[in-house]
């Protein structure tokens, strides 16, 4: 589980409560129809720009912002060095002892391929394919975080211009301006709130995850179609240095 982003909720909720509730009145900062309108209109209006299947996928979509496990480039190098080894020491059939012991759906589908005899070229081909998907598969879900980080707002605006509008039918009574302006301005701070706390930094958190899942799974690509080559654990443990910055290499140094 990514901590990071629990404190960050936890503690942001915690902030502007707090400063709600030292400034007194916190009652007023209660009011059902305003929640209706802002969290009720984001949600409507998602419906109507993204399918039903993506929309009803925004629990797995915030799911994985919570919980993400991507191995680390010095974990993967020193497996790709392992099974180099393996493979030129006891042949590519060795490689389906390991294959048990790893929790990696997509690396164990490339060793099976290597297993199964398939060229590198054709291994490649179908790992990329599984990358580009993936891909995919997490820009709508970013896009659909980010569309809900800007329509929360709209909906406050539109909320607070409703809000204005009941109010000026009652300027008769004085005492109900300040009132009604408080109630109008409720939508503009629930949308300002959530986008801002919870849908866009959401949004960030997923594109990061998925560069380091794109970078890791493009690791093992290489260092599966390295290893069907027929390439020593060097060769292997160069190429796939490449993907990580010059100042990192010698701490992650994997072991031949």
């Amino acid at each position: 589980m990514d901590i990071a982003t629990v404190i960050g909720i936890v503690l942001g909720f915690l902030v502007v409560v707090s400063a709600i509730v030292s400034g007194g009145g916190w009652q007023a900062f209660l009011h059902i129809p305003s929640i209706l309108v802002t969290i009720g209109g984001m949600l409507c209006s998602t419906l109507i720009h993204f399918s039903l299947s993506q929309f009803l996928g925004i629990f797995a979509i915030v799911k994985k912002t919570f919980i993400t496990k991507v191995p680390s480039p010095s974990e993967l190098i020193q497996q790709m060095v392992n099974y180099a080894a393996i493979n030129r020491r006891d042949g590519a059939l060795a490689l389906e002892q390991e294959m048990h012991r790893i929790d990696d759906a997509f690396m164990i589908k490339g060793l099976q391929m290597l297993v199964d005899g398939q060229e590198p070229t054709q291994i490649r081909d179908l790992m990329d394919l599984e990358i580009q998907y993936l891909q995919e598969r997490h820009s709508t879900g970013k896009k659909i975080l980010e569309f809900m980080g800007a329509s929360a707002p709209a909906f406050g605006m539109i909320g607070t211009l409703i809000g204005l509008v009941q109010m000026l039918r009652n300027l008769s009574s004085p005492d109900a301006i300040g009132s009604g302006m408080a109630v109008a301005l409720l939508t503009t701070f629930y949308g300002a709130f959530v986008a801002n706390l919870i849908f866009i930094p959401l949004a960030g958190k997923l594109g990061m995850y998925s560069r380091a899942e794109t970078m890791a799974m493009e690791m093992i690509t290489e260092g599966v179609c390295s290893i069907a080559r027929g390439e020593n654990p060097t060769n292997v443990r160069e190429k796939m240095q490449a993907f990580v910055s010059h100042g990192r290499r010698e701490d992650i140094k994997a072991t031949v």
